[in-house]
């Protein structure tokens, strides 16, 4: 088979930055820190104050809340998840009110793009096929393409995955990548992980390819299941947001490196993801 090519678009020194930057409340000088997430808050009252919402007061997010831990449903019906509390977090430095808009991954990309919503957030991949349609927050957290199939399977490794049937959620980067390493052929697209994964149980499927973080939960969730412990493709996460409105971007990223800073954003996904 062909080398994987889509999935080496990030450079091992850009997913170095990323890791450390949600560390960075981690250093040795706390006076070092401190001054950064100060310097971040000016930058964030400033770029507030000159921001047009979709909806005067009101962070309006579109995601897709079937990719657990970033975005999931709960038992009461509520949005939680990494996401969810970064976009609360985002949206009280701004000094606005988080609106939750689910819908599928495709749409919320869409939403942003059409100015039906201020940011997308469904842990979404940078790409440059994306750059070219929407603009990009700096990244907030990095994610690992994994591999899902059953017990017992002869699937070992990607390059295994050449020949079988491969079952992604449609619009994500899991299906981007299969498709251009194994052929449209090869892939079959699902609305959502879930519904990719109650295929691979009916053996509709041979494997499923998702980020590491939903695939733990789908297979904790699925008995006689397995997340191969080769990943598929690294990958940094960012918001998505309309390319037309460079003040919220500008404000998103000040938000975000304050949060950073801070210790916020580690502490939120400490919450929702304990180390291995």
């Amino acid at each position: 088979m062909k080398m994987i090519s889509r999935r080496s678009f990030l450079a091992a020194a850009g997913l170095s930055v990323a890791a450390l930057a949600l560390t960075a409340c981690g250093g040795s000088s706390s006076s070092v820190a401190s001054s950064v997430a100060s310097s971040a808050a000016a930058s964030t009252s400033a770029a507030a104050g000159e921001l047009t919402t979709v909806m005067a007061g009101k962070l309006t997010m579109a995601t897709n809340a079937t990719f657990p831990p970033y975005e999931m449903t709960t038992d009461s019906g509520d949005i939680e998840g990494i996401d969810v509390d970064t976009a609360k977090a985002i949206a009280e430095k701004l000094g606005l009110e988080l609106q939750i808009d689910d819908m599928d991954f495709d749409a919320a990309l869409l939403s942003v793009q059409q100015g039906k919503a201020d940011i997308a957030m469904a842990g979404i991949t940078v790409t440059d096929e994306r750059k070219a349609v929407m603009a990009f927050s700096d990244s907030y957290a990095t994610g690992i393409q994994s591999i899902i199939v059953p017990e017992g399977s002869d699937i070992a490794s990607p390059d295994d995955l050449a020949g079988k049937k491969i079952g992604t959620q449609r619009g994500t980067t899991g299906y981007i990548y299969c498709t251009d390493d194994f052929g449209e052929d090869s892939v079959v697209a699902y609305d959502n992980g879930l519904t990719a994964v109650q295929a691979l149980n009916n053996g509709q499927v041979d494997a499923v390819v998702i980020d590491n973080a939903p695939a733990k939960e789908y297979v904790a969730a699925n008995p006689g299941l397995k997340v191969l412990e080769t990943s598929y493709a690294e990958e940094d996460y960012a918001i998505g947001m309309n390319k037309d409105n460079t003040a919220l971007v500008e404000a998103v990223n000040a938000a975000l490196e304050e949060l950073k800073a801070d210790g916020t954003l580690q502490s939120i996904v400490d919450k929702y993801i304990t180390a291995d």
